[in-house]
């Protein structure tokens, strides 16, 4: 799974597509997972990382990621 390379994220959470014209805003974790995602880690990678830092269970955050991804996917923001 890979951010395309023109997407633009900014420190508050801002996501730009420039091919689309396209803005989003995401939480501190939205944004902390599409960071791990440009680092290249996968699914099981940020899961290890989020579980150790944050007050939620395995089969929450397996979902909340799932959804995320789906949206990204769906916003066109990840290459196919």
């Amino acid at each position: 799974m890979i951010i395309k390379g023109n997407i633009a994220l900014s420190e508050n959470g801002f996501v730009f597509n420039p091919a689309t014209g396209d803005s989003y805003t995401i939480n501190n974790t939205g944004k902390e997972v599409l960071i791990l995602i440009r680092e290249g880690k996968n699914i099981d990678q940020i899961i290890d990382s989020m579980l150790g830092k944050y007050d939620v269970d395995k089969t929450t955050l397996e979902r909340y990621l799932a959804d995320f991804i789906n949206d990204l996917s769906v916003n066109n923001l990840l290459e196919e």
